[in-house]
């Protein structure tokens, strides 16, 4: 293999520059060509091919979202589209992809190779934390420490105004930035989508916090959970108990920032990674690290199966949070 190409796909997260920068990088000292491809998966269809140098990644390793950019592809889910997507690779004699981004990034990554065998091995870059084959994915140790700077300062309104807030936090389907940051907040009250919610039971542990004395409390949602979210849940319980309450939604500003320390560590482990394993002959996985260790994992893994979240930190939470 002497050319590959490397794309960011799907939603932002905080420490793609940092990934971006270890594939480049490692790319180029095992001596292999690196294409830079702009907007994902629609770039790659128009052929948005640029060659990467060690300068093209410089300085970008503490910034937030992603110097290629990245853009949802309707055209890339036919397979007209990926057809086109490898003319476009086979034109600039691009011999294996580089995919960072989530499952739906990978899903995409999968059928490329399925129909036209370009060996792919994707980089799990979501703040969801939802993929399967990886401990923790790139942005979401930033996602958590921004959500919980967020809570820290709502907990001191909270305190002075003696109300309920209730604050939803990403996630989509997972609860595991809801989790940690219920924990790392103190939060009375943590709804995830992998506990089923009963309002009934966190209504009576509010109105007894209160006959206790507390005067506020924080209650986080994850933005995935079946109750609904932070509003609709808020309007429930305050028709049982009657306490007042606020919403805070903090959405896309998980996203952006600076990476942590953390992530950028596991960004570059994980991109230095996925170009050893592309350029070992590897094809269609993906790199992650389980248990401190880095691991393959069949991309259809990452999706097909499901990753667990921690019960026994749960029930840690319901026990501090008394």
């Amino acid at each position: 293999m002497k050319r590959i190409g490397v794309l960011t796909s799907g939603g932002d997260a905080p420490g793609m520059n940092a990934c971006l920068r270890a594939v480049v990088r490692r790319a180029l000292y095992d001596g292999l060509e690196v294409m830079g491809i702009r907007r994902g998966y629609a770039g790659l269809i128009q052929g948005e091919f640029f060659p990467m140098t060690m300068r093209s990644v410089s300085n970008i390793i503490q910034r937030g979202g992603t110097i290629l950019e990245t853009a949802r592809s309707q055209e890339f889910t036919t397979q007209e589209g990926r057809k086109m997507a490898a003319l476009k690779l086979g034109e600039a004699n691009v011999e294996g992809l580089i995919v960072i981004g989530g499952d739906g990034s990978f899903r995409g990554a999968h059928s490329l190779f399925m129909e036209w065998y370009i060996p792919v091995i994707g980089v799990p870059a979501t703040i969801d934390n939802d993929i399967y084959g990886s401990d923790y994915t790139i942005g979401y140790d930033t996602a958590v420490n921004t959500a919980l700077e967020s809570i820290d300062r709502i907990r001191d309104t909270a305190a002075a105004h003696e109300r309920i807030f209730l604050v939803e936090v990403m996630g989509r389907k997972a609860g595991f930035i809801a989790l940690e940051v219920g924990i790392g907040g103190g939060a009375e009250e943590i709804i995830i989508p992998e506990v089923k919610t009963d309002l009934k039971a966190i209504c009576a542990r509010l109105k007894e916090g209160k006959k206790r004395g507390k005067t506020s409390a924080i209650v986080v949602v994850a933005e995935g959970d079946e109750a609904g979210g932070a509003f609709q849940i808020a309007e429930k319980i305050k028709a049982s108990i009657g306490l007042d309450f606020r919403v805070v939604v903090l959405g896309h500003i998980q996203r952006g920032g600076k990476p942590s320390a953390r992530d950028r560590v596991l960004a570059s482990r994980l991109g230095a990674a996925a170009v050893r394993a592309i350029n070992q002959g590897e094809k269609d996985k993906m790199v992650g690290v389980v248990n401190g260790k880095l691991v393959l994992t069949p991309l259809t893994d990452s999706w097909e199966k499901k990753k667990k979240l921690d019960k026994e930190l749960y029930d840690l939470a319901s026990i501090l949070a008394k």
